[in-house]
């Protein structure tokens, strides 16, 4: 018989059943969110009241034993200093609590690199993994034997079972072409991430196709570190090359625009005016460089956020939906048609 208030001084199911006018196995179904197509919606809302007025907290120990699961999930990124994977685990952490669900973060090592297992035998604590920007197969050890996964900003051909959750990279790098294409830009310069991973390479193809046919467009690629001073660099030997300097800079991300930009003053030249600079990602950096960045927005909260409904649908025995999330080309100040000839 499960306990009452008078033996432990907390509220039970059972008072919650009591108050509400309802079984103790409907309460269970209701605070469980299992209630949907076997219990009303008003009964759900009369034994959530009763809840809260009791001030009525589960037993989640004794609830993980019953279903036999650990309500854990590992969330692998390759970096914790990025801005845009920690929006992504703010939206997984907001799902998952609203399960009573846990979330481990865990920054692969090797970056998008095969990532040694942390946990050894304590794998069995983890119901599912959740990996960001890594190759399906860098996850062997992490998984173990089946252990439910899904793939964020990965490469959906290669990530075998898992399910994906991906941003539409290739209508953002097109829209960011068109629109330097629209102000009359024809020479440009990809300063492009030397990191070989999905997500960039959908990035450098999507820019060569939409510059495709363009009469007089051309792109010169200049490799570069993930960073402001791997941005200063590579658009530093992109703007002093020799032949007519470019008059655009087509960023892989914001920090590597950033730098961009520094290279571009540093050559006494000025944005927008001289040259124009876009980036990618629109994190906070975008908005305080000056001039503000051009960029093209991804929702790395809803990319976490869909990306832990997506486990805890296969957790459950469902199967996961391929998902691809929107972007939006955001227009500041750091483009602008390029100068007329002399």
């Amino acid at each position: 018989m499960p306990p009452t208030r008078a033996a432990t001084g907390r509220p039970t199911s059972r008072d919650v059943a009591r108050a509400a006018g309802v079984s103790q196995a409907t309460v269970s179904l209701v605070l469980g969110d299992k209630w949907r197509g076997r219990v009303s919606p008003g009964t759900a809302q009369a034994v959530r009241q009763a809840a809260r007025d009791l001030g009525y907290r589960p037993n989640l120990a004794a609830r993980h034993l019953r279903l036999g699961r650990a309500r854990t999930a590992l969330l692998v990124v390759p970096a914790l200093s990025s801005e845009f994977f920690a929006r992504v685990y703010t939206g997984a952490a907001e799902v998952a609590a609203a399960h009573d669900v846990g979330v481990v973060l865990y920054p692969s090592p090797e970056g998008v690199g095969p990532a040694p297992d942390p946990f050894g035998p304590a794998r069995a604590a983890l119901d599912g993994v959740i990996a960001s920007s890594m190759a399906a197969d860098a996850l062997a050890a992490l998984r173990g034997d089946g252990l439910p996964l899904v793939m964020l900003d990965s490469d959906p051909d290669r990530a075998g079972s898992a399910a994906t959750v991906n941003v539409d990279i290739a209508a953002g790098m097109r829209q960011l072409t068109e629109h330097l294409l629209a102000l009359g830009h024809r020479r440009l310069v990809h300063v492009a991430a030397a990191v070989d991973s999905w997500t960039f390479r959908v990035r450098a193809g999507a820019l060569a196709t939409a510059l495709g046919g363009v009469p007089g467009a051309s792109v010169h690629t200049e490799p570069a570190p993930l960073s402001v001073a791997g941005g200063l660099s590579a658009a530093e030997r992109a703007l002093t090359r020799p032949g007519p300097r470019p008059t655009a800079l087509v960023c892989d991300d914001d920090v590597l625009a950033a730098g961009a930009c520094k290279a571009v003053r540093r050559l006494g030249l000025r944005v927008p005016h001289d040259v124009s600079v876009t980036g990618f990602d629109d994190i906070s950096l975008a908005t305080a460089v000056d001039p503000e960045l051009t960029t093209v927005r991804l929702p790395a909260e809803a990319v976490g956020a869909a990306g832990m409904r997506a486990l805890l649908t296969v957790v459950d025995g469902g199967v996961a939906e391929v998902t691809t999330l929107p972007v939006e080309l955001v227009t500041r100040t750091s483009t602008a048609p390029p100068p007329t000839p002399a």
